[in-house]
């Protein structure tokens, strides 16, 4: 064990452990779950370490060799190794100190263990021209940045889905319902392509959303001002850390604004939420449509893909749908706390940043790892009743509406209150009460009239 000192007192450390005493000491302080930063915020936090090391070199404010072990432990560290010194919890205090620390100490006692004889200090060197209150926001919003490409892919494979169920069941006709209650027939096709129109919208919010992503705070250091950083620093770090990430991140016009107000997670956050409750709705739809299959509506033949009872034999259930409601609910409750994280932050500083990020970051994975379930399991393979869809149709009362322009409200509302009273089809009544010839019912129940909205008999409309 080696004794390790600071402002707080003393405290043991392995000897073979590359974190240090601020490390362990949010270890033992944050013990709210077994979940640490997230990998990608550690990756993030690296770059900038590195792009910082070699700004600080240029200025003339950090040596050559305390500038080259830094690098070269962010180098090995970049590749993935020593990942168990990584031990600060996600769910921490003090604004991502705890985070920013951890980073610091591994990179200085590594960059000292492959460069000996040169001494490197968590705070001095690796830390230097910085602040937790720059690094940690611009790392948190690195880390939603490269989230989002796979999630957006995701998106578009749902799209692609989409539209290949739309063409197949283009002339698939179905009764629409409005309220739960049945209204004018629509087709599959339409549907389909409603659904996809609703994830186009969300596709959109979440690529506008990225150039905001992208504005960061960093060279502003403790509360926007710069203090401690150098003029070269500032106006080479955020470049640097583009030549390293390809990020294309851009400086913050007011830094004392974007390290205290995070309402860019919040607008995040939003559009993510948005996303959540368009599949949340979709899923339910699904549910609908396929419950059955004898008592339910039984529209749509779910892809089967496990058992739904232990007491009920050959029972399934639609679990696909089921678990994307669940990772809607878990995303929707994320926005939750990142909206009352952002709006709890006070005067110059946020201090409950690590929260905001853990949350949007695993929304961000959750939306993803949803959607491809969605299409793989359930979307690719689906199948539209269609023998059920046509009698849904054949047999319904509401599509007397079409004859509405014709007959009237009123003498229409009487047939359809026949025939669901005398469960008889809206054809027969009208033909028996001879209120039209066969060939005016035929143009008006036709699929392009019911459709369209647009009869195109031109039958005077009778009185009485």
């Amino acid at each position: 064990m080696r004794i390790e000192q600071d402002c707080i007192g003393k405290l043991a450390i392995d000897d073979d452990a590359l974190y240090g005493i601020h490390s362990k000491r949010a270890e033992n302080n944050f013990p709210i779950s077994r979940e640490k930063i997230h990998p990608l915020i550690i990756e993030s936090f690296l770059q900038i370490k590195k792009a910082a090391a070699q700004v600080n070199q240029q200025a003339g404010t950090l040596k050559a060799a305390k500038a080259n072990a830094i690098i070269a432990a962010c180098n090995q560290l970049l590749l993935g190794r020593h990942q168990d010194a990584f031990i600060v919890p996600a769910i921490q205090g003090s604004a991502g100190t705890s985070a920013n620390m951890n980073v610091n100490e591994v990179v200085a006692h590594l960059a000292e263990a492959l460069t000996p004889g040169v001494h490197v200090h968590p705070n001095d060197d690796v830390n230097q021209s910085q602040s937790t209150n720059d690094t940690f926001p611009t790392a948190g919003q690195m880390a939603m940045l490269k989230k989002l490409p796979s999630l957006l892919k995701a998106i578009n494979g749902l799209l692609d889905e989409l539209e290949n169920l739309a063409e197949q069941n283009k002339d698939v006709l179905k009764i629409g319902r409005t309220q739960l209650e049945d209204a004018v027939p629509t087709t599959y096709g339409r549907t389909f392509t409603a659904y996809r129109s609703m994830f186009k919208r969300d596709l959109a919010r979440l690529s506008a959303v990225r150039d905001d992503l992208a504005v960061v705070n960093l060279g502003g250091t403790a509360i926007g001002t710069g203090l401690n950083a150098t003029s070269y620093y500032q106006a080479h770090i955020v470049g640097q850390v583009n030549q390293l990430t390809q990020l294309n991140l851009v400086s913050a016009p007011d830094l004392i604004d974007a390290t205290q107000n995070c309402d860019t997670a919040v607008v995040f956050s939003g559009a993510l939420k948005a996303l959540a409750v368009d599949l949340s709705k979709f899923c339910n739809d699904l549910r609908l449509l396929g419950s059955g299959p004898q008592a339910g509506l039984a529209e749509l033949r779910l892809p089967a893909v496990q058992a739904g009872s232990s007491i009920m034999p050959a029972k399934v259930n639609p679990v696909i749908p089921e678990v994307v409601n669940q990772v809607a609910f878990e995303v929707i409750g994320n926005d939750t706390t990142v909206t009352l994280a952002a709006q709890g932050g006070q005067l110059e500083l946020n201090a409950f940043e690590p929260i905001m990020f853990r949350d949007i970051l695993a929304s961000e994975t959750y939306l993803e790892k949803g959607i491809q379930t969605l299409v793989a399991n359930c979307l690719h393979g689906l199948q539209v009743n269609r023998t059920k869809t046509q009698r849904y149709v054949e047999h319904s009362a509401i599509i007397a509406t079409a004859l509405s322009p014709i007959l009237g409200y009123t003498k229409t509302t009487a047939v359809i209150k026949q025939a669901l009273s005398e469960e008889r089809s809206v054809r027969e009544i009208v033909l028996d009460r001879h209120l039209l010839s066969v060939e005016q019912l035929d143009q008006l129940l036709s699929p392009e009239s019911l459709l369209h909205g647009q009869s195109t008999v031109q039958t005077k409309r009778r009185e009485g």
